[in-house]
């Protein structure tokens, strides 16, 4: 697939994603969408990827979010049913992904990192849902997961002020895990994925399922459930349930395989 508003770079097991339009602090418009749409479709369905990282070009943004000029212009609306970026709304991927956060995170830009499991922020990032202050709301996802993320009165003072939000400040709150020095998220985020990588992706995917799927139920209900779901049976009937195990008794590293 020829790519105009992203590049994929593929190192090892690891896809990096990166926002690229540069010249609009990388915020997305239709086309964007489902061109992400398909980029992340890939990576679901490719065997030897465990684990997403998604960027943004250049030193100043993660991405803007939703490109107000282009749709002040006219601009065709809209994206596929995975969401903004092709992530907000995909709820099948069990597979890891990472949000290398490298300058502002604006609106659906914050609402795409809140849609990744690990967020690693660069002292430069900022962070907001700011659609309030252009009469919109923030409906790809950043209203819910926010709150869940963080509690509730915390994202209620982010989301009825619309205020900026440092990367310290996030790590405070709670929804970034790590601040590291400008210019370098995306190669802590990839510190981070290879860590993960260490680890069986059968193991991954199960736990993440698990995480997921538990939280919509009771705790009783998640516990009594967790070994139907799908991850955590193929987890199960993996090769890698067996190496684990036996590499730990032969007392050697093990040779995961992800199936």
């Amino acid at each position: 697939m020829a790519l105009q508003f992203s590049t994929v770079t593929r190192k090892g097991p690891v896809t990096i994603v990166t926002l690229s339009r540069p010249e609009v602090y990388n915020a997305l418009h239709s086309d964007a969408h489902f061109e992400l749409h398909e980029v992340f479709n890939e990576f679901a369905a490719d065997p030897e990827q465990w684990v997403a990282i998604v960027t943004g070009a250049g030193d100043k943004a993660f991405c803007a979010g939703n490109d107000l000029k282009w749709q002040a212009a006219g601009g065709k609306r809209g994206w596929a049913e995975s969401g903004f970026a092709g992530l907000t709304s995909r709820f099948d991927c069990d597979k890891p992904i990472i949000a290398a956060v490298n300058g502002v995170a604006m609106g659906g830009g914050f609402e795409i990192a809140l849609a990744c499991d690990l967020i690693i922020a660069s002292e430069n990032a900022k962070f907001a849902l700011p659609e309030p202050h252009v009469g919109l709301a923030a409906l790809a996802g950043g209203l819910h997961r926010l709150p869940r993320q963080i509690g509730l009165k915390r994202a209620m003072g982010m989301i009825l002020t619309a205020r900026h939000v440092s990367a310290r400040e996030g790590l405070e709150l709670g929804f970034v895990n790590e601040v590291v020095p400008a210019g370098e998220a995306l190669a802590a985020a990839e510190r981070w994925a290879a860590t993960i990588c260490a680890n069986s992706p059968m193991s991954i995917r199960a736990s993440k399922q698990t995480i997921e799927r538990g939280l919509m139920v009771s705790l009783p209900q998640a516990i009594a459930e967790q070994r139907d779901y799908p991850a955590v049976k193929a987890m199960a009937t993996s090769q890698d349930y067996i190496e684990g195990p036996k590499a730990f008794s032969e007392k050697r590293a093990p040779k995961w395989v992800g199936k």
